[in-house]
This record gives structure tokens, C-alpha cells and sequence, in this order.
């Protein structure tokens, strides 16, 4: 079942029209969540990013677009899918309804949808013997700014980005901006390990505002042995690391084994996801 505005719909009858905004401009913007046993985790740091963005994007948010109102959507549309004691992924979309050129028109509303799909694993997990190889993707690259950290629904890179990973047998591929520093993985956050110094793109050089990004600042933060730094990375410091790892809220945390002829370890990525699950079995 599928969440249209409020409306609980079969897949058969859950079609987009054409004119809708999201699908001809890519105006919309979408949040995914893990959401395990009815909990869904790091729900206010979703939500205000959605509010932020909406703002950004001069979106006019609805009245009743409040946390519980939409915490309520998520949880009915878990339901009505069997999946309230169960691990699920869900995605909230939000759009700018239909009418109009660029310009919406006045007549365009702001409108959501909800929909979900079983997931695996209720917590996070690292295969330690899971190899996991990147490679750089130098075709496009992303302009600098908090535009472009926007969780909206213009993912060309990452959609040319995946095909190029899949033909060339990579898991993964690392994303430049126009400076041609790195700034993120196709699918999450970028955190380099050297030394015991942590580091990973600050937002302004384009990289996502991601949500598992926050929470691992957040646990870096409480660690004094660690030194954290939101500093830019090149391409040439990824093979003097002692590990590098993506972020994202649906797997957590993911190591990269491999770039190029640098191979890497995990050890501080397992430590890392340990104290991840500790906080969040004291949220749940």
C-alpha cells in the first residue's frame, strides 16, 4: 500500500500524473528512513531536514505538516503494509503538487507521498570479510554549495555514477565537486581515518546533509582520543588512509576495502558501529 496525501492506496491505483512537478523538474524532495519495530530511528534529525530544504527550496509548507502529523502517515502506511514489527525502509517524497512551467503555478500545492518496502537487518552490521571496492567517478562532478547537499530528486551523478560502478565491477564510486576535491560516496557520507584524525567533507563543498553524517559527528565529538576535522579531501589523500568508510542511515556504516592499489582495514569502522547500536538500543 502506498501513503498519497493522507490516502492509503493500492500499487495499481497509486499513479503519478504526468504533470506533476516532481516528475517533470524534479521538484521534489524525499527523505529515506529505517524504521525498525514501529521506531523510526533519527526521526527529528529527518525531519527538520526536510523542513529546512523545503524552506530552501521555497516550498509552501502546509499547516499541518508537523512531526507527529507526519510521524503518524509513516506509521499507518507501516501498518497497513504488515510491517509494524518488522525492519522496513520507507521513503516520504514531497512535491510540489502540479501546474505550471518553472514556475509553479498558483495553483500548485504542496503534496506527499509514503512508500515502504522490508529491509533485512533491524541493526547496524559490518562483514568484516565483505570486500568492498571504489574507484573515483570523474565524468560530472558537483558544484559546491548547500544546494547541491539537497536530498531532492535530481540524482543524475548518482544514477550515471551507479551504471559506471556496475560496468567497471566497483560497489562504489567517490564523487568530486568542481574543485576536484572529494566530496561523498554515491550513496552516503565520506570519513577518512589517519592517524587517529578523522575526517570528512564539510558541507559546503557539496556533499549531502546526511543524517547518519550527524549522528557519527555526534559520537566522534564524545571521544576524546579522536580528533575530528569537516575539512576538504583530495583525491591524492585517499590512498595514504588508514580506512575509509560511507555513511548512511539505511546500512549505517560500510568500510571500503579497496581503491585503486590501497587496500584498507576496518578496525575503527567495527569500534564505530558498537557504539552506534549502543545508542540506538537506548532510543529504541
Amino acid at each position: 500500500m502506498i501513503n498519497f496525501n493522507g490516502k492509503l492506496l493500492s500499487q495499481l491505483d497509486s499513479k503519478l500524473r504526468v504533470d506533476n512537478r516532481g516528475y517533470k523538474y524534479g521538484d521534489a524532495l524525499f527523505e529515506t528512513l529505517k524504521v525498525i519495530n514501529g521506531k523510526i530511528f533519527f526521526w527529528e534529525d529527518h525531519y527538520f531536514r526536510l523542513m529546512s530544504s523545503m524552506r530552501i527550496l521555497r516550498m509552501d509548507i502546509p499547516m499541518n505538516f508537523t512531526m507527529e502529523f507526519l510521524e503518524v502517515e509513516i506509521l499507518k502506511t507501516i501498518e497497513a503494509n504488515n510491517l509494524s514489527e518488522a525492519s522496513a525502509r520507507v521513503r516520504l517524497n514531497v512535491d510540489r503538487g502540479e501546474g505550471g512551467k518553472y514556475l509553479p503555478s498558483n495553483e500548485s500545492k504542496v503534496q506527499f507521498n509514503i512508500s515502504v518496502e522490508p529491509h533485512d537487518n533491524p541493526f547496524y552490521t559490518i562483514d568484516v570479510n565483505a570486500n568492498y571496492t571504489v574507484d573515483l567517478y570523474k565524468d560530472y562532478f558537483v558544484a559546491p554549495g548547500l544546494l547541491s547537499g539537497l536530498k531532492s530528486n535530481n540524482k543524475a551523478i548518482q544514477v550515471i555514477g551507479s551504471i559506471y560502478a556496475k560496468e567497471n565491477d566497483f560497489d562504489n564510486c567517490l564523487v568530486l565537486n568542481t574543485n576536484k576535491s572529494v566530496i561523498e560516496a554515491l550513496n552516503g557520507n565520506l570519513f577518512l581515518v589517519k592517524d587517529g584524525k578523522i575526517k570528512t567533507p564539510p558541507l559546503e563543498e557539496g556533499c549531502l546533509k546526511g543524517v547518519m553524517r550527524k549522528q557519527i559527528l555526534e559520537l566522534l565529538a564524545k571521544d576524546v582520543n579522536v580528533v575530528v576535522e569537516e575539512a576538504s579531501i583530495s583525491p591524492f589523500e585517499l590512498q595514504k588512509a588508514d580506512e575509509l568508510f560511507i555513511t548512511n542511515v539505511i546500512k549505517g556504516i560500510v568500510p571500503i576495502t579497496k581503491y585503486r592499489k590501497k587496500e584498507y582495514g576496518s578496525t575503527f569502522a567495527q569500534s564505530l558501529v558498537t557504539k552506534l547500536n549502543a545508542k540506538l538500543r537506548l532510543l529504541s
